[in-house]
C-alpha cells in the first residue's frame, strides 16, 4: 500500500517530474511502515510548487512541508542524481519510486541508528526475495 496516497494525489504531480523516496519504498514493499511521504522533484517542478505553496517552505533541509508530505529538490549525498533517480524510478501502481539501490546508498551514507536498522531490513527483504525467486525457478524447471 502506498502511504498517504490521498495527499499525494491532491498535488496532481506529473509522473515524469517526481519520485517517492525514503521509507515510502520500504512501506510499499511491506518492509516497514512509513510515517511520512518524502518526494524528490525536478528543479522545474520545485519552482512551480514553491511559488504555489510559499508559506509551507521549511529550512534545514529546505523542503515543502504539506501535511504528511515533504517535497525536496535536493537529497543530501544524492542531490546530483535527482534527475537520474526520477528518470529511472520504479513505477508501482502508477507511482514513481526511487529505486532501492539509491535508498540503500543514502541510508549507508547517513548511518543513523534508524538507517542501520533499515539497511538490515532491506537486506533481509532482498535475501527472502532471492530465495523465493530461486525456489520458483526450481519449481518451474521440475514441472517440465
Amino acid at each position: 500500500m502506498i502511504p498517504f496516497k490521498d495527499e499525494l494525489d491532491k498535488l496532481s504531480l506529473s509522473q515524469s517530474e517526481y519520485a517517492l523516496f525514503g521509507s515510502a519504498q520500504l512501506a510499499v514493499k511491506g518492509i516497514r511502515p512509513s510515517k511520512d511521504l518524502d518526494i524528490i522533484v525536478t528543479s522545474e517542478l520545485w519552482e512551480s510548487l514553491t511559488s504555489k505553496y510559499l508559506q509551507y517552505i521549511k529550512h534545514h533541509p529546505i523542503r515543502l512541508h504539506l501535511g504528511n508530505v515533504e517535497i525536496f529538490k535536493d537529497w543530501v549525498n544524492l542531490s546530483d542524481k535527482i534527475d537520474e533517480m526520477i528518470a529511472n524510478a520504479e513505477i508501482i501502481d502508477g507511482i514513481p519510486f526511487v529505486r532501492m539501490e539509491y535508498v540503500l546508498e543514502w541510508k549507508r551514507f547517513m548511518g543513523r541508528p534508524k538507517d542501520i536498522a533499515d539497511i538490515s531490513l532491506i537486506e533481509k527483504h532482498f535475501s527472502r526475495q532471492r530465495r523465493s525467486n530461486a525456489y520458483s525457478k526450481r519449481q518451474s524447471s521440475n514441472s517440465t
